[in-house]
């Protein structure tokens, strides 16, 4: 017997997934995420799956993580003490970083502190041409006294960034060498090796931040690998990738800074796979949490990356806007919005008598009132416990009894009585709210795209997600809603469904009609054996390994590119994806080649897709009132067991589906199916 299992942390819960390699059997297990110290609540998820699995621990041939860690140490301040090492004259490149701001018009705004302060920033004596060629010779003696002043500040980790060093290393791997025989034991990130893009501020901040994470994530894994280990389990531990694709721990050690949107981009990987599964590779997918809500876009079954990220910033002006605080992340990451909209959001009356819900979440501690765990304030699940949309008996499978009473004694107190209305409007009005917000975020990544959400159909999973989703796709206008089997560990399902990537990229900056093909291929090739040789050392085979080439592109003059998969016809469709993302295009103008980039994936075989039998559709195991504003109150709904559905069960809401990790509301108006996989169809009902 060969087991997988994937472990995902989450603000509020940390879900474990195990499939059976050969039957693809699946257990699922989901805990209390402890904020203390996560690798607790990720061995309790571990070994609670292999209980219910009845699996050994010596049976697990991998196990796969995602993780908000090194988010959070940026966000909560718990980073290594830091150094950062640059060409004479750039001493200040992190203190003036960029002249972009967050709140344009907002004249108490203050700049993020540099994570590396002034006096732990030093200067090496060389200098570099914007081709790479030599201008000023490497100090080396500078080198040995910017250590020492390093040596003196007793920092736990140093960041180099020279300058024009993407184009020409060997200053920068020179610097990181005399740095480790002068600093023994203290990691050096070089920009030429975590970064090596043009923008000097961008690379600089990139290196900084993967510096300041390195020791926090080195020991984290080192922990979780020592538990495992405790706990019987030899298996090799792998980690998600912000880009969706996984790497090995010793691999996220070296390089944190790939893995800080590590947890959300495993649930956007998975909606990806289940659309390829179920033929529908046009999907927006939408994870709802106990702390965030958050949304993807996918199209022609590939998840949309971007290159520019901010991390540690703060929620903007307006639910869902894109923050230009914090601090710029330069590689790829899965593109999502992000929003404090989870069922643990709180939800609030401001100084102008306005009902508010978020950013604040109560987490995993103390939780939602209704979880008795000490929660005062009322909050989205909460909200959904007064309407009659969560079985105070069977959450969690009935493992944690929920408090009716006291979460509409906290929405009563807390919103209704300030609001001069009823428990019940203001328990709808919390949900409405959340919804509404949610419906931003799927207009932010898909029509501030370019791209019409009815062309899609939308995913929801997550603990809280299939709660929302239909009011969701019906507002906005989407015809189809897809929730998986087990939704609410769907994230942790994603990550045994991924491969080992590794992205790579090189700067040209050249005219593209100035660039012989024969270059260009002469780079991808150099980015394919570097791929090769890193993917193969974790023990792929060849054949497991394929490369997806794409060039960064854009008019002369612009100041930022796009990027296009790389091709014969790449001309064309760099116009036409100029026009998609902006509006218009410009044929007659020249086009630069910014860089060359190279995706090299290591194929892991996927676990086997379990099917249904076939029947009709069951009784419902109870009834009971939930509200629904569609039919002005609260209405007698059917409430099923979504184990006992069969392939082609179907029925009309307004219902209730119940199971495990999860709930799943049908709005009336609504019909719900059941396909072969066991994934739940909700269109709207044919007349």
């Amino acid at each position: 017997m060969s087991v997988r299992v994937a472990i995902d942390i989450g603000g509020t819960f940390t879900d474990a997934t195990l499939i059976d390699e050969e039957t693809g059997a699946v257990s699922i297990a989901k805990v209390l995420t402890t904020p203390s110290d996560p690798s607790l609540g990720f061995m309790q998820a571990v070994e609670r799956a292999l209980r219910e699995g009845d699996v050994r621990a010596q049976d697990v041939s991998f196990v796969v993580h995602a993780t908000t860690v090194a988010t959070n140490a940026i966000i909560e301040g718990t980073i290594a003490r830091g150094g950062f090492v640059t060409t004479d004259g750039f001493r200040d490149l992190l203190e003036i970083a960029r002249q972009v701001r967050p709140s344009l018009y907002d004249t108490q705004f203050e700049k993020a502190p540099p994570l590396v302060p002034r006096d732990r920033a030093v200067v090496v004596r060389e200098r570099l041409g914007p081709a790479g060629e030599v201008l000023v010779p490497l100090a080396e003696d500078s080198v040995r006294e910017a250590a020492a002043i390093l040596r003196r500040e007793a920092v736990e980790s140093v960041a180099v960034c020279l300058l024009h060093s993407y184009v020409n290393p060997e200053h920068e791997l020179r610097v990181g060498a005399i740095l480790a025989e002068e600093l023994p034991g203290v990691p050096i990130s070089l920009s030429a090796q975590v970064a090596p893009e043009f923008r000097e501020y961008l690379r600089a901040s990139t290196t900084v931040i993967n510096a300041a994470i390195r020791p926090v994530v080195e020991r984290y894994l080192a922990r979780i690998e020592a538990r495992l280990a405790e706990a019987g389990v030899h298996a090799k531990l792998l980690v998600m990738q912000s880009s969706g694709g996984v790497f090995s721990s010793e691999a996220a050690a070296r390089r944190p800074v790939f893995m800080v949107e590590s947890g959300p981009a495993a649930g956007v990987i998975a909606a990806a796979y289940l659309g390829e599964t179920v033929g529908r590779p046009d999907i927006l997918s939408f994870d709802m949490g106990g702390t965030t809500a958050k949304v993807g876009l996918i199209q022609g079954g590939r998840p949309s990356v971007t290159k520019d990220y901010n991390v540690g910033g703060h929620a903007g002006a307006g639910i869902g806007g894109m923050s230009l605080s914090g601090y710029p992340v330069r590689t790829p990451v899965v593109d999502l919005v992000e929003i404090g909209a989870g069922g643990g959001s709180i939800a609030w009356v401001d100084s102008g008598g306005l009902l508010r819900v978020g950013p604040r979440s109560a987490g995993a501690d103390p939780g939602p009132v209704c979880y008795r765990r000490g929660g005062t304030e009322p909050t989205v699940t909460d909200a959904n416990v007064v309407l009659g949309r969560l079985n105070p008996g069977y959450f969690l499978g009935g493992e944690m009894g929920l408090d009716v009473e006291g979460a509409r004694n906290a929405i009563e107190e807390r919103c209704a009585k300030p609001l001069d209305i009823d428990v019940t409007a203001a328990a709808h009005g919390i949900v409405e709210i959340a919804n509404a917000a949610m419906v931003n975020a799927l207009h932010l990544i898909s029509v501030q795209r370019g791209y019409d959400p009815r062309d899609f159909i939308l995913v929801g999973f997550g603990g809280a997600g299939p709660v929302h989703a239909n009011a969701l796709a019906r507002d906005a206008e989407m015809p189809t809603l897809l929730i998986p089997p087990s939704p609410g560990i769907f994230s942790a399902t994603g990550l045994l469904t991924t491969d080992l990537k590794r992205d790579a990229a090189t700067t040209i900056m050249r005219r593209l009609d100035e660039v012989d093909r024969s270059e260009i291929e002469t780079l991808f090739a150099g980015l394919e054996r570097d791929g090769m040789a890193e993917l193969a050392r974790e023990g792929l085979a060849a054949e497991q390994i394929e490369f997806a080439r794409q060039l960064d592109l854009r008019y002369v003059g612009q100041s930022y590119e796009l990027t296009i998969s790389a091709g014969d016809d790449v001309v064309e469709r760099f116009h036409a994806e100029h026009d998609r993302t902006y509006g218009f295009a410009a044929p007659a103008e020249p086009i630069e080649l910014v860089s060359v980039r190279l995706t090299s994936v290591g194929r892991i075989a996927k676990p086997p897709p379990r099917r249904l039998e076939s029947g009709s559709t069951p009784k419902p195991k109870e009834r009971r009132a939930v509200y629904f504003a569609e039919a002005v109150g609260y209405v007698d709904c059917p409430i099923y067991d979504r184990y006992a559905l069969p392939a082609g069960a179907a029925f009309p809401g307004p219902a209730i589906v119940e199971e495990f990790d999860s709930t799943t509301v049908v709005h009336p108006g609504f019909a719900i199916t059941v396909d072969e996989a066991g994934n739940l169809i909700i269109e709207t009902e044919r007349t």
